[in-house]
């Protein structure tokens, strides 16, 4: 059982795995938080330490976190990643809701073929689902 509420999410992320130094940008699936998952094209090893970039906000998100698990999927990989850090948590809230944001941006556009600046997304979110957004 979860502890946390998972918020889904389609946002591109940066990915540096600390003790190989390797770098790379994947897709961010869902966030919360005690931490993310997110589908990559290779394995990751449990145990390592991963840093994350989420470029929704300047200066861009950025936490460290322990990859706890790693899965198959399709033709890619999910990965598990727990942040390692208690300090993050007000700044993961935010992002959760910035992520929010974006994606309902998106989804407007495609379903109802208006463009809305990151603004007024903003103001109409909150307004629809601001109160329902866990605290």
């Amino acid at each position: 059982m979860r502890c946390f509420i998972r918020h889904p999410s389609d946002i591109p992320i940066h990915c540096c795995i600390t003790r190989h130094g390797s770098s790379q940008w994947d897709r961010l699936k869902n966030i919360s938080s005690g931490g993310l998952c997110f589908e990559t094209q290779e394995a990751l090893q449990q145990g390592c330490m991963i840093q994350i970039t989420i470029p929704v906000r300047k200066p861009a998100f950025e936490a460290t976190g322990t990859i706890v698990w790693c899965r198959r999927t399709n033709h890619y990989y999910d990965v598990g990643v727990q942040f390692t850090d208690e300090s993050t948590e007000f700044a993961v809230r935010m992002i959760e809701q910035i992520c929010q944001i974006h994606h309902y941006q998106r989804e407007v556009l495609e379903k109802e073929g208006r463009s809305l600046s990151g603004a007024d997304a903003a103001t109409e979110w909150v307004a629809k689902y601001a109160q329902d957004f866990p605290s």
